[in-house]
């Protein structure tokens, strides 16, 4: 007889006790097989058991975000109703007064369990005395954070998990009206916000426990998306960027935004715009990509393909949800196609905007980018008479910025319009870059020239990343205590004039967890861990002067080299 593991049957009784109060027959029947099978003792079902209940998925600054199954630390119904009540609590306790109930939208995307997810937060909402309005289908982030401003919602929920593996969904809340001050007005959450949902989703209690509402919700009208298309489209500016010669190749990677984003640019005038049909459909498998983020090595494959079938001039690409965008073109002077960095994109994008609202405009108008974004956007905002402000990772931040003109992070994140939309938007991004590109290809050149004239004006700013992935996160702050008890000297043969540990706050930034280092020859490096992923993150700029057209490539070499020595100077530090 084998001897019994108490642990191994107190596990089996959560998982149990878990299947019999689980909402969703489909998981709770998954969680059952999962049960019979760790009590064969088959490896893999213990050690699902054992991640799925090894504690609850922690809400944050980021919301919900997790693997799709049953137990308390996966993604489901029954953690989203309890994260409903615990939104719905907030709500209650900040937007509640003589002015009426509280409001709140709620919006999907087409991954596993988005619509269901969707329909249970509304269910709680309307339980719980909040006025709730749902989107009407499967649509892009960046519609729910038009809709929340539009409605003058104090909250909003899109459920999705971004760019995500397929096996995964998420949860983000956005506040406004009474539930905010007017800085965070239509953005995400940021601490202590966070914390404060976080101890009322505590208090929901059983999932059994929390009232549903059968009805009583209203499913907003089409027109919701239509009023969201109209007002990107009118951000363009014909007046001033005339041409619309551009045939551009579009792709949503199987996500909800190509319809449109297709629609916005034919509206704008860009009717040469070919979608990548393999990718146009939402296909929660995302079948044809490895990893749904445009980011990922090989995610713009077909749409690469699909440009040099068609004679195309650019690719754009948007995340699943179509809050990032990616931009790919030819280069002129080799032919060969090249994804631009988010930090390229951002800097066209600043110096176009420079020109749509008029340098110098207003005293008042501000650039943000966040920390470890590159420094270029603060060149050109200040050549051309604007502020400019840097903040911490993540949209949360850079949306709060009073002023705000535009902002962008390197990740593929712009925000062309804050007064439409208080978070990033790759539809918004995507017209304003085809308007740019019309442009200049209208002058007989393209983004990549483009990029050329702001290293003559600006210095020549190349930048990089390492991402050490880890299985235990436990070593990520063994890495960090490597890096801050043992620092570097110097980056790429320059020495280290500037060390700042970000933990204590920095040059008006909040305490974050990250290093950041700045050498003699202005080569910066930050290091910090994600916030979302199990990773130490590592960001690295070279600048470099430019003196003349002719000799940008070998300044362009020499930074590269520059880039790769202090590349090899952080896998040092860091161990790898």
């Amino acid at each position: 007889m084998s001897t019994p593991d108490p642990e191994l049957n107190e596990l089996l009784a959560r998982a149990g006790a878990w299947a019999e109060a689980d909402p969703d027959p489909g998981t709770a029947a998954q969680l059952r097989e999962t049960i019979a099978h760790a009590s064969e003792g088959q490896p893999a079902a213990l050690q699902e058991l054992a991640d799925a209940f090894a504690g609850t998925l922690q809400f944050g600054t980021a919301g919900l975000r997790a693997a799709l199954g049953p137990g308390p630390n996966r993604m489901n119904r029954a953690v989203v109703r309890r994260a409903a009540a615990g939104l719905a609590a907030f709500l209650r306790q900040r937007a509640a007064d003589d002015a009426g109930r509280p409001r709140a939208v709620v919006g999907f995307d087409a991954r596993t369990g988005s619509d269901a997810f969707a329909r249970d937060t509304a269910a709680v909402f309307t339980a719980a005395g909040i006025e709730t309005f749902l989107l009407p289908a499967p649509l892009p982030t960046p519609v729910l954070a038009y809709a929340l401003r539009a409605l003058g919602c104090d909250g909003g929920v899109m459920v999705t998990a971004s760019h995500n593996p397929p096996q995964d969904n998420g949860y983000k809340v956005y506040l406004g009206g009474r539930a905010v001050d007017e800085a965070g007005r239509g953005a995400q959450i940021v601490a202590p916000v966070d914390a404060e949902i976080a101890a009322l989703i505590d208090a929901a209690g059983p999932v059994e426990g929390i009232p549903l509402a059968e009805e009583g919700w209203t499913i907003l009208p089409g027109s919701v998306a239509d009023d969201y298309r109209d007002a990107v489209v009118a951000l363009a500016r014909p007046d001033l960027f005339p041409a619309r010669d551009l045939r551009i190749v579009l792709t949503p990677l199987h996500g909800v935004g190509g319809e449109t984003a297709r629609d916005v640019l034919h509206e704008a005038g860009f009717t040469d715009v070919r979608l990548v049909e393999a990718q146009a459909a939402p296909d929660p498998a995302f079948p044809t990509v490895a990893f749904p983020n445009p980011e990922e090595p090989g995610a713009l494959d077909l749409a690469l393909e699909a440009a040099r079938e068609q004679g195309a001039d650019i690719v754009i690409a948007n995340d699943p949800d179509a809050d990032r965008c990616a931009v790919a073109v030819p280069d002129l002077a080799t032919g060969e196609w090249r994804m631009l960095r988010g930090d390229e994109v951002g800097a066209l994008l600043g110096a176009h905007i420079v020109a749509r609202v008029g340098a110098g405009a207003s005293a008042e108008a501000v650039f943000a980018n966040s920390i470890v974004s590159s420094r270029l956007l603060a060149r050109i905002a200040e050549a051309a008479g604007f502020r400019h402000q840097q903040t911490l990772t993540g949209f949360k931040w850079i949306s709060r910025v009073p002023g705000l003109v535009y902002g962008y992070e390197e990740a593929l994140g712009y925000c062309v319009a804050p007064e439409l939309v208080k978070d990033k938007d790759g539809i918004s991004a995507a017209l304003l870059v085809a308007e740019l590109a019309a442009a200049a290809k209208a002058e007989g050149a393209d983004l990549t020239r483009r990029l050329d004239e702001l290293a003559l004006l600006h210095g020549l700013h190349v930048t990089d990343q390492l991402s050490v992935r880890v299985a235990d996160l436990g070593l990520l702050g063994a890495m960090m205590t490597r890096l801050r008890d043992t620092p570097p000297e110097s980056f790429a043969g320059s020495p280290i004039e500037e060390a700042v540990d970000l933990s204590a706050g920095s040059e008006g930034l909040p305490p974050t967890d990250g290093l950041l280092w700045t050498t003699r020859d202005s080569t910066r490096v930050i290091v910090r861990p994600s916030g979302t992923e199990p990773k130490l993150k590592c960001y690295l700029e070279v600048v470099r002067p430019v003196d003349s057209v002719l000799e940008l490539p070998d300044v362009r070499l020499a930074a590269r080299q520059a880039m790769d020595a202090a590349l090899e100077d952080v896998r040092e530090a860091l161990g790898l």
